[in-house]
């Protein structure tokens, strides 16, 4: 199978693989996903091998990297085994490219359902799946065609069982995942301090997680103005989903990271702005969405939707989400 990113989305095809090691015993996965995502896939049971590439990092120097040792390596890689089927389950084109290497029968969604309407062109089995779906539902939707099994019912599961063990003997405390990839999802750093003297009122440490640099200077500002927050050392995701599990919840702008609470059932409460969530808000036990007040009005610039969220808003939503975790 070949879902490559962004986080979100490697997070949101985990409960399809649960769905099919369920309806088919034994079945096994090998997984193609970009480099830096490559540590997810391998927590679910049924997958076998992980193959990681690094399209993002390759195509900044294209005429080197795709034709250097790499990109050579990672296609012996799709090619060292027998398979009896591939799915994209990303409808893009790069996607569609890396399903095209692979002998096997190809599936993936048709013109009308996928992303990235050409990539279609690549499968042999084109499957229909409704757009206006949760994006979970929908991989699952696709899983189920492609493998002929019946779509179970009710709520997806990750299926990620004890694959991550919590980071034991924390103080009581909050993740802040205060970073997104579009600057449009940001919360403002004020609110984020406020929020964190609530959390400090009710007995809470704040831990501030950081990604990059951008993000590692913004924790540092926010917890400069906090006497309960701390910036933390930089993380792998499993060390990051560790702290999660031993932590009481988090709170999440639109990002990878809050769907990886809610993979791991973390009561966490996300706050969008512009984002659907009826589309891609996360999707898992212990989740409440936050969506801007201004939502679906007349205004529609990012920032004024996002500063329209009040810090006592999002306190009042996570304790919402703690409280359903009970």
């Amino acid at each position: 199978m070949v879902k490559l990113s962004s986080l979100g989305d490697v997070i949101h095809t985990l409960p399809a693989l649960e769905d099919a090691a369920v309806a088919l015993p034994g079945i096994s996965f090998d997984w193609v996903v970009e480099e830096a995502f490559a540590e997810i896939p391998a927590w679910h049971r049924a997958v076998d091998r992980v193959i990681p590439v690094a399209l993002r990092r390759w195509r900044k120097h294209p005429v080197r990297d795709f034709t250097g040792p790499e990109w050579r390596d990672a296609r012996a890689a799709l090619r060292q085994r027998r398979y009896d089927a591939v799915i994209d389950a990303q409808g893009l084109l790069k996607s569609a490219l890396i399903a095209r290497l692979v002998a096997a029968p190809r599936y993936g969604m048709d013109r009308a359902s996928a992303r990235e309407r050409l990539a279609a062109l690549a499968y042999d089995h084109p499957i229909g799946v409704p757009r206006d779906m949760h994006a979970v539902e929908r991989t699952r939707t696709l899983f189920a065609s492609a493998l002929d099994y019946p779509l179970p019912r009710g709520p997806g599961s990750y299926g990620l069982g004890g694959d991550v063990a919590p980071v034991t003997q924390l103080p009581r405390g909050l993740l802040f995942f205060h970073g997104t990839a579009r600057a449009e999802k940001l919360w403002p750093e004020c609110r984020w301090v406020a929020l964190a003297a609530l959390a400090e009122a009710a007995g809470y440490r704040v831990w501030l997680p950081w990604g990059n640099e951008e993000e590692h200077q913004r924790a540092r500002r926010i917890a400069r103005d906090c006497d309960n927050a701390e910036v933390m050392p930089s993380l792998t995701l499993r060390e990051l989903a560790g702290m999660l599990l031993g932590a009481a919840g988090a709170v999440a702008v639109d990002t990878g990271l809050g769907h990886l609470a809610a993979a791991l059932s973390v009561p966490t409460v996300s706050l969008y702005g512009p984002t659907s969530t009826r589309l891609i808000g996360t999707y898992g036990l212990n989740q409440v969405h936050l969506q801007s007040p201004l939502a679906g009005g007349d205004i529609t610039d990012p920032l004024t939707l996002m500063q329209a969220i009040t810090p006592p808003a999002a306190w009042q939503s996570w304790q919402a989400a703690l409280a359903g975790a009970a």
